[in-house]
């Protein structure tokens, strides 16, 4: 698609995204997550320390942002159904590079997406992750909580790029409709000292961006040898369950499948998806630690297990399958006798 066309498309799409939740309904056509390559030596943007949020009510909506990223848990019941929070895909509040940084994210939308086949807003993006890796209900469009997490991501990435680039100062205060729109855009409003420096699609593809690929493995990966790879490296903290660990009801290490987890319809849920932010980021601590083939493996064993069901399921499992399945994962196969799918777990559970 042509820039200019898809430039039109995201203004449009921003437009609409104020009076409806986020489409569901068309076919998934997944691609593989977008992310910047790992190269040896590569500097990466440091964010600014969390007390140099400056006060005020600019400052208030990016305090409320980073609270919510890193305890979204406050949301249960309202926004989220399971037991995770958004730092538990996004490492270190959001500010660690190879780990799908929400500061690389913001400057990455507006953006296409097969997996809703449109452009998407930075705030559809955000919406995204509440309906699936959350089992939850996406917050209304412009609502305090998108706006929030939109300030606290735009906060992130251009103090950082600030600094980078000898800009002084405070971050520049942005409007609400300008922070849920995300920072791809020509007339997106940035310093001219980082403007003619980096063009648009520099700021959307920063070093860091995602959950870096690594090579496919020699052996199509297996569940069974990642069961092992899953006792030896992850049981420790997730259990031998793979449902976390909680302290006086509250989750320390997050679920892994079952009902507390993230559903089908979630991006983790990909055999690669997982594969990479393992590969990166796991065990918690120690990243880079498994050989490319146990990234793999351990991955499908997690993935090959029940989980909550696909949201754009409508009663067949087969056509959810045929329609949005089509890529590594394992929803509608049959995994030590399950069918798995077929007696998921609830979407956005009520309750406990």
């Amino acid at each position: 698609m042509k820039p200019a066309l898809m430039l039109m498309l995201g203004a449009a799409a921003v437009t609409a995204a104020h009076a409806q939740s986020p489409d569901t309904s068309l076919p998934d056509r997944q691609a593989q997550l977008p992310s910047s390559p790992k190269l040896e030596g590569q500097e990466y943007l440091i964010p600014r320390p969390l007390d140099s949020i400056p006060q005020g009510t600019f400052g208030d909506k990016v305090r409320l942002g980073y609270q919510l990223f890193v305890n979204t848990q406050q949301l249960r019941g309202k926004y989220v159904g399971n037991e995770l929070n958004c730092v538990n895909c996004h490492m270190d509040a959001g500010r660690k590079p190879n780990a799908s940084p929400i500061w690389g994210a913001f400057f990455a939308y507006p953006a296409y997406r097969k997996k809703n086949d449109k452009v998407n807003s930075f705030e559809e993006r955000i919406q995204g992750c509440f309906t699936y890796s959350m089992n939850g209900k996406a917050p209304p469009s412009g609502s305090p909580e998108l706006v929030a997490m939109s300030a606290y991501a735009y906060w992130l990435g251009m103090g950082g790029l600030m600094d980078q680039y000898g800009v002084a100062g405070e971050v520049p205060e942005l409007a609400d409709a300008e922070l849920l729109k995300g920072g791809k855009r020509e007339d997106f409003p940035a310093p001219d000292a980082i403007k003619t420096v980096l063009t648009v699609d520099a700021r959307a593809n920063l070093p860091g961006r995602g959950y870096p690929a690594i090579p496919k493995p020699e052996m199509p990966y297996d569940p069974s040898r990642g069961a092992l790879v899953y006792q030896a490296h992850c049981q420790s903290c997730h259990g031998a369950d793979g449902q976390g660990q909680a302290m006086a009801g509250v989750y320390a290490l997050p679920p892994l499948w079952g009902p507390q987890s993230f559903n089908w319809g979630a991006g983790m849920h990909r055999v690669n998806t997982a594969a990479f932010f393992i590969s990166e980021n796991m065990p918690l601590g120690k990243s880079v630690q498994l050989t490319p083939q146990q990234a793999w493996d351990v991955a499908a064993f997690i993935n090959a297990k029940e989980r909550p069901q696909d949201p754009r399921f409508e009663g067949n499992l087969d056509a959810t399958k045929s329609r949005y399945h089509k890529h590594d994962g394992y929803y509608g196969t049959s995994q030590d006798g399950v069918l798995l799918g077929k007696e998921a777990f609830p979407v956005f559970p009520a309750a406990k």
